[in-house]
């Protein structure tokens, strides 16, 4: 098996243990994030323990995959380059943020959700789209 295939089967895999991972915590269910977005009112802090998790684990992972010399299937590292806070970012985190409270759904677990899908979820997902589609012609 060549480094190409490889990679596809790596991506595949770390897709398929990110959808389980969501499916199983019940991140896939908007008004779970919804009760997490609403500390005003009956808040459910499940999606707390979920990032913590996350965060736990990027925190550790990176710590021991940035001391290699190079990724096991690719030349180098991809590690973003600008560590600024400008316009451009907070306005795209609003709208993201504002998107993901409204409709319940982030992108990754909207995309988990496809096997149930349903009339809101294909409307979020299309907007999705729609909104990467402008964003990519202002810029």
């Amino acid at each position: 098996m060549n480094k190409q295939h490889l990679t596809m089967a790596a991506s595949y895999v770390a897709g398929l243990l990110f959808s389980l991972g969501l499916t199983v915590s019940g991140m896939t269910d908007p008004a779970r994030v919804v009760g997490f977005l609403d500390v005003a009112g009956k808040w459910d802090p499940t999606l707390m323990f979920v990032l913590g998790g996350a965060v736990i684990t990027t925190f550790v992972g990176y710590r021991f995959v940035l001391k290699q010399p190079t990724p096991l299937l690719a030349k180098r590292f991809q590690l973003p380059g600008k560590q600024g806070l400008d316009a451009r970012l907070l306005t795209g985190a609003a709208l993201f943020g504002v998107g993901w409270g409204l409709s319940g759904y982030c992108p990754g677990p909207a995309i988990a959700s496809l096997g149930g899908a349903s009339v809101p979820l294909v409307a979020m997902l299309a907007t999705m789209v729609l909104g990467w589609v402008i964003a990519r012609r202002i810029a």
